[in-house]
C-alpha cells in the first residue's frame, strides 16, 4: 500500500536525494497528499481565490460532501471550491519534466502553478497527469486547483443516479519526474496462454523530444519467485516499441485461488545508461464465456461469486483512505467472491491492485448510469473518459470486462434521450472503441435491452423478491436469460434491510404481490413489491439470498451471479429509509461491519471454516411457550452440531441440496430468560469451529408502546452508546415498534451523525424497538445531555455523568 508522508521536508529531499543517488536519470513519484489548504468558494477567479482569508487545513484525499451528504437536509453541495499547497523543489534538473498526478479529483478540475494555468480535465474517477515543467521554479511554488462537482448534464454519470456524487480531490495526488527522453505508458498483452506455455507482448510509447538516436529499450520478466525467464533489447527509432516473449514454458497461472503475478520492468537506456525505468505485473490468464453457459477460467468451469461496491465510507464519502479501499476488498474476498463489479465508475488504483493481488476478476464500469444519449459535448465526454478508463486499466489481470453502461435510457437528461435508435448508434460506437483499444477483453452493459445485441455480455434486470415478484422465481428468471442471450450474466440482485430488525415471520408478499415477476420497474409507484411493503428485515434478505445461492450454485450451466451491493452506500435518492439517504442493501453496513447476509455468502462460498448461528442482532425474542423456532447455522463446515442450555440437539450433514442453510436447522423450544446456543463446526479435515449466541426469550408479547427509556454504556474509545428502548406499560420492550426516533445532544458533546450507519444518524428507524447513537464528549467534565424524541413519545432526557 501506498504510504502517507507526514513532513513536507522530507519528502522532498528524499525526493532530490533519489535524484542524485540515480544520477538524475530515475523516474520518481512521490505523494504529495498531506499539508494542503481549502477554501469553499466557487469563483473561478484565480486572484480572487488568492486574497480570500478563510483558507483552512487539511490533508488529501478530500470531499466536501463527505458528511452533508448523509446528513438531514435534503440535497447536498453541488458547486466548486479552491485547493492550495506550497511545493518546495530544492533543486530542478533541466533534463527533467515535472508533472502532478491526480488519481480522481471530482468532477472538473483546473490547475495553476505560480499564477498561471497548467492544465484541466474532465471526469471524477479516473486518474490524469498536468505537465507543470515549464511553470516550475526552484524553492516555494505555489499550486492552486478548482475543482467542481456542480450538476452538468454533459458529463457523466447522470444526476438522477442511485448515489452521490462527490465533489473535492477523492484520491492521492503525486508529483513525478521523468527524463526528458522517457518511456509514455506500456500495454501488456499475453496472445498465448495456456498451461504449457505463453506469449507476452509489450507495446511502449516513447517520448523523444530531443530525437535521439541512441536509445534502447530492454524489458525483462521475473516470475512469481523473482526468478528473471526472458529479457530482450531492442534499439529504438520510433514513438512506439514492441518486444515479444515467446514460449515461456509452463507459466504460473494467474486465478482467483492462486492470482501469480509476474513482474516486468522496461527500461530506456541511452547510450548505455538507463534514463528511465518503469515496472508492472503481469498475470497470465485466459478466459470464455461459453455461448448460452457457463463462463470458464484458464479451460476450467469457474462459477462467478460475485458482488459490487461502491467507493465510500462513513465519515469521508468517497475520500477514502488506501487501507480503506484494501479492507473492503479483503472482506469481499474473505466471503469468497472471485468477481466484483465495480459500480458505476472506474474506482482508485489500490482497488485494482487489491484485485490482481487478492485473486478477483473484475467488471469496470465507464460511469454512463441513467441520463440517455446526450448532446455532441456529452459523447464526446463520454468516448474520452472510456478511452481513459481502458488506456490506464488494461494492464491489470484481474479485470475481464468493459462496462459500457447501466440502466443507460433511464430518465434522459436531454429532449429524445431515450431514443433506442441514437442511443444504439452510440453504443456501437463505444463498443468498436472498447474493442479496437483492447481486442482482449469483453464489453458489457446491464438492463438496456434495446442494445443487448452490441456488447459481448449483458445482464438484464432480475429483482426476484424485491422489486417484483418472489425469489422463488429466480431459477425461472435465469432459465429464460440464459435461452434469450448467448452471453448472460446477472448482475443486481438481493434488498434492504436494517441491521437489527428481525421478524418471526418476515413478510413474502404472499397473496400480495405477483410470484412471478423478477423485472425492475423504472417508477415503482404503481407497483406492489416486497421493498415497499416488506419489512427490511435481516431475516427476509437471509431467507431471500440464501435461495438465490441454492439456486446458483446447483446450476452446473449457469454463469453465475453479482450481488447488490457489498457496503451500504449513501444516495440523495433515498431520504425516507430507515437510516435516512442510504441505500441499505448492503452485506455489511457503511463502515463495513457484517450483516447476516454477509454469512450467508462465506457459507458457500468462504475456504476457511466457520459457523454463524441467525442471528447475533437478535439477542431479544418473544413468543407462546413450547412453540419450537428453527434456528438456522450458516457455515462451509461438513457436520455441525447445535446445543441448548448445553444439551445437545443433533448432529447435522451440510447438504448443498437443502434449504434454507444447506440442511443446518434446528428446532428450538427457548426457556423463559437466557437461552444459550453453541455450534459447532467440523470439517473433513477434523478442523473445529464454533459459535455462541446468547438469546434472551419471554413468553408474553409486548403491548402498544408508551414511552422510551434511554441508556448509555461507556466504549472502548472513550465515547457513549446511547441507546433508546420502546417500552409498553408493563416495561416490556417492544419489538414490533419501527418508528423513527430524533437523537439530539443537548450539552457534554456532540452525536457522532451524518455516517450513515446504524450508531451514526440522529434520525433513524427502531429495530425491534430499539435505536443507538454515539456520543462524543467535548472534553469539559460536564455531564452530557442527551434527549431522544419523534412525534408518539415527545421526548426522553438523559444525564450521563462523566467516568
Amino acid at each position: 500500500m501506498k504510504k502517507q508522508h507526514n513532513n513536507t521536508f522530507s519528502i522532498f529531499a528524499l525526493f532530490v536525494l533519489f535524484q542524485i543517488c540515480l544520477g538524475s536519470f530515475a523516474q520518481t513519484k512521490m505523494n504529495i497528499n498531506d499539508n494542503w489548504l481549502y477554501l469553499e468558494n466557487h469563483t473561478s477567479n484565480l486572484n480572487e481565490a488568492q486574497k480570500a482569508s478563510n483558507w483552512v487545513s487539511l490533508n488529501l484525499p478530500h470531499t466536501w460532501n463527505a458528511e452533508d451528504a448523509t446528513d438531514l437536509v435534503p440535497g447536498y453541495r453541488r458547486d466548486a471550491s479552491w485547493y492550495q499547497k506550497k511545493l518546495n523543489i530544492p533543486k530542478i534538473d533541466q533534463n527533467q519534466v515535472y508533472s502532478l498526478y491526480f488519481e480522481g479529483s471530482n468532477v472538473t478540475t483546473k490547475v495553476y502553478v505560480n499564477g498561471k494555468e497548467a492544465g484541466s480535465h474532465i471526469g471524477g474517477y479516473i486518474g490524469f497527469s498536468i505537465d507543470i515543467t515549464k511553470l516550475i521554479k526552484e524553492g516555494n511554488n505555489d499550486i492552486f486547483v478548482r475543482v467542481d462537482n456542480s450538476y452538468d448534464i454533459e458529463i457523466i454519470p447522470s444526476q438522477k443516479s442511485d448515489f452521490f456524487i462527490y465533489g473535492g480531490i477523492t484520491r492521492d495526488v503525486w508529483l513525478v519526474s521523468k527524463n526528458k527522453n522517457h518511456i509514455g505508458n506500456i500495454k501488456i498483452t499475453t496472445p498465448e496462454v495456456s498451461a504449457k506455455k505463453a506469449s507476452v507482448q509489450v507495446v511502449s510509447s516513447i517520448i523523444n523530444p530531443d530525437n535521439s538516436k541512441e536509445l534502447s529499450l530492454t524489458i525483462t520478466l521475473k516470475n512469481p519467485k523473482g526468478k528473471k525467464v526472458a529479457s530482450k533489447t531492442i534499439s529504438v527509432s520510433d514513438k512506439t516499441a514492441t518486444i515479444t516473449f515467446e514460449n515461456i514454458k509452463n507459466p504460473e497461472l494467474w486465478d482467483t485461488e492462486k492470482p501469480n503475478l509476474y513482474k516486468l520492468t522496461a527500461s530506456l537506456s541511452e547510450k548505455n545508461q538507463i534514463k528511465d525505468s518503469v515496472s508492472e505485473k503481469v498475470g497470465f490468464r485466459w478466459f470464455e464465456f461459453k455461448d448460452h453457459g457457463p463462463f470458464y477460467l484458464n479451460g476450467k468451469r469457474l462459477l462467478i461469486r460475485g458482488t459490487h461496491r461502491h467507493e465510500e465510507q462513513a465519515g469521508v464519502g468517497a475520500a477514502m483512505t488506501n487501507e480503506q479501499h484494501w479492507a473492503d476488498m479483503k472482506s469481499i474476498k474473505d466471503m469468497g467472491a472471485n468477481f466484483v463489479r465495480l459500480a458505476h465508475y472506474p474506482q482508485d488504483p489500490e482497488v485494482y491492485k487489491a484485485c490482481d493481488e487478492l485473486g478477483l476478476l473484475v467488471w469496470d464500469e465507464l460511469p454512463w448510469c441513467r441520463g440517455g444519449i446526450g448532446n455532441e459535448v456529452w459523447k464526446t465526454n463520454t468516448k474520452n473518459m472510456l478511452e481513459e478508463i481502458i488506456n490506464q486499466n488494461y494492464n491489470h489481470p484481474s479485470i475481464i470486462i468493459w462496462s459500457l453502461g447501466n440502466e443507460i435510457n433511464w430518465l434522459p437528461d436531454f429532449p429524445d434521450g431515450d431514443n433506442a435508435e441514437k442511443t444504439n448508434t452510440f453504443l456501437t460506437e463505444l463498443n468498436d472503441i472498447a474493442h479496437k483499444l483492447d481486442p482482449t477483453r469483453k464489453t458489457a452493459i446491464r438492463k438496456y435491452y434495446e442494445g443487448s445485441h452490441i456488447v459481448d455480455v449483458f445482464s438484464p434486470s432480475i429483482w426476484s423478491g424485491w422489486y417484483s415478484g418472489s425469489y422463488k422465481s429466480y431459477q425461472k428468471a435465469i432459465d429464460v436469460y440464459k435461452k434469450e442471450y448467448k452471453h448472460f450474466i446477472h448482475a443486481e440482485y438481493g434488498g434492504d434491510s436494517h441491521v437489527g430488525r428481525h421478524s418471526e415471520n418476515p413478510v413474502t408478499g404472499e397473496n400480495v404481490i405477483k410470484a412471478e415477476g423478477w423485472e425492475e420497474a423504472i417508477v415503482q409507484t404503481k407497483v406492489a413489491n416486497i421493498a415497499q411493503i416488506g419489512d427490511w428485515s435481516e431475516n427476509y434478505i437471509v431467507d431471500l439470498f440464501d435461495w438465490h445461492l441454492h439456486i446458483s450454485e446447483n446450476d452446473p450451466t449457469f454463469v453465475g451471479n453479482i450481488q447488490w451491493a457489498f457496503k451500504d452506500f449513501a444516495t440523495p435518492l433515498r431520504p425516507e429509509d430507515d437510516i435516512p439517504y442510504m441505500n441499505q442493501k448492503g452485506l455489511t453496513d457503511r463502515n463495513g461491519v457484517p450483516k447476516d447476509a454477509y454469512y450467508v455468502f462465506k457459507s458457500y462460498w468462504a475456504t476457511a471454516p466457520f459457523t454463524y448461528i441467525e442471528s447475533h442482532t437478535w439477542a431479544e425474542r418473544q413468543g407462546p411457550e413450547n412453540t419450537p423456532r428453527t434456528i438456522s447455522v450458516f457455515s462451509n463446515c461438513d457436520k455441525v452440531t447445535l446445543s441448548h442450555n448445553g444439551k445437545s440437539l443433533g448432529e447435522k450433514q451440510r447438504n448443498l441440496s437443502l434449504y434454507p442453510a444447506n440442511g443446518l436447522t434446528w428446532d428450538v423450544n427457548f426457556a423463559k430468560g437466557e437461552n444459550v446456543l453453541i455450534a459447532i463446526g467440523k470439517t473433513k479435515e477434523g478442523k473445529i469451529v464454533s459459535d455462541t449466541l446468547k438469546v434472551n426469550y419471554r413468553f408474553n408479547k409486548n403491548d402498544t408502546a408508551v414511552s422510551l427509556q434511554l441508556s448509555s454504556e461507556k466504549l472502548k474509545n472513550g465515547n457513549y452508546l446511547v441507546t433508546a428502548i420502546a417500552v409498553d406499560n408493563n416495561n416490556l420492550r417492544c419489538l414490533d415498534y419501527e418508528a423513527s426516533v430524533y437523537f439530539q445532544c443537548l450539552k457534554g458533546g456532540k452525536t457522532l451523525k451524518n455516517q450513515g450507519t446504524p450508531t451514526g444518524s440522529e434520525s433513524i428507524r427502531m429495530a425491534n424497538g430499539k435505536a443507538s447513537i454515539e456520543v462524543i464528549p467535548d472534553g469539559s467534565n460536564t455531564p452530557i445531555e442527551m434527549t431522544a424524541l419523534n412525534q408518539s413519545f415527545k421526548g426522553e432526557y438523559l444525564k450521563i455523568p462523566i467516568e
